[in-house]
């Protein structure tokens, strides 16, 4: 792909995508949806030159793109053979095994949860101010896996599928002695109430609202772009939304509106890009 195609194809990608292509961390995390959507269901390998050319569709520079293989072989993720002059690069049983655990989330969820039984995770974890460490990670991690604060050290989902990631989250961060519950609410104040004090359900109304904007637009030429950057968009939802049932949401709801159009996005662009994906790999 020559400079000036990788400069339209830059231009014309939703600002979603180039807000996140800068810096070999980016980078990585871009890769990681590469090996997911493309390289996952094609064999599980592709040459060094192809990962280049799409990432530089992406608005990766060739240098960042080489140190993200790298990094990602140094976590084990992949695996790299020389052949002749060239590399290849293949999928680790350990990253199959991620990327489809990671597949069945983004592609299963609906951002609201359609047949939840009224019980809700509890986990209460308290950290001493000294261990700091500690404290952000039980923060960043709890969050990340759609747990709201409720109060300090009681974090809340409605999610009760969650149990053995929230032991690894303990233990991780030194908290064996941390407590998890599955529980119903019996009565007191409204559940609504605690449910605005756990998430800020305006924040991510707007980031839905973003979402939609960028993708219910025309998209660019170039099919592995667009592909990569729907799936690269909205494959954090299911780790910052807690998926709550109807009843604590707004109407209409900004995240159900999102998930439909994600699905109707994919279907209409995912084979071109698999197509586009494959040809690449011929030509490398």
């Amino acid at each position: 792909m020559s400079e000036t195609t990788q400069a339209d194809a830059r231009e014309a990608a939703p600002t979603l995508l180039r807000r996140h292509a800068a810096g070999t961390e980016s980078a990585r995390s871009l890769l990681f949806t590469v090996l997911g959507e493309l390289v996952l269901p094609t064999g599980g390998e592709a040459w060094t030159s192809a990962f280049i050319d799409i990432l530089g569709r992406l608005g990766v520079e060739e240098k960042a793109a080489r140190q993200a293989l790298m990094r990602t072989a140094a976590d084990s993720w992949l695996s790299s053979e020389r052949v002749g002059r060239r590399t290849v690069w293949r999928l680790t049983p350990a990253a199959e095994r991620l990327l489809r655990d990671g597949t069945e989330r983004i592609f299963g969820f609906t951002a609201v949860a359609e047949d939840w039984d009224g019980r809700w995770t509890i986990v209460i974890a308290r950290t001493p101010e000294t261990e700091r460490a500690s404290r952000h990670m039980i923060r960043t991690r709890l969050r990340w896996a759609g747990f709201g604060h409720v109060m300090p050290g009681v974090w809340l989902s409605p999610r009760t599928d969650r149990g053995a990631e929230v032991q690894q989250i303990l233990e991780e961060a030194g908290l064996p002695e941390g407590y998890l519950f599955a529980a119903e609410h019996q009565g007191g104040g409204p559940m609504t109430a605690m449910v605005g004090q756990a998430w800020d359900l305006g924040e991510l109304t707007r980031a839905y609202d973003e979402f939609i904007a960028a993708f219910g637009r025309a998209a660019g030429p170039d099919p592995v772009a667009r592909v990569i950057d729907l799936v690269h968009a909205w494959r954090r939802f299911p780790w910052i939304d807690p998926g709550l049932p109807a009843q604590f949401l707004p109407a209409p709801w900004s995240g159900t509106a999102a998930a439909k159009l994600f699905a109707r996005r994919h279907a209409e662009w995912a084979d071109e890009a698999i197509a586009e994906w494959k040809q690449l790999l011929a030509r490398t």
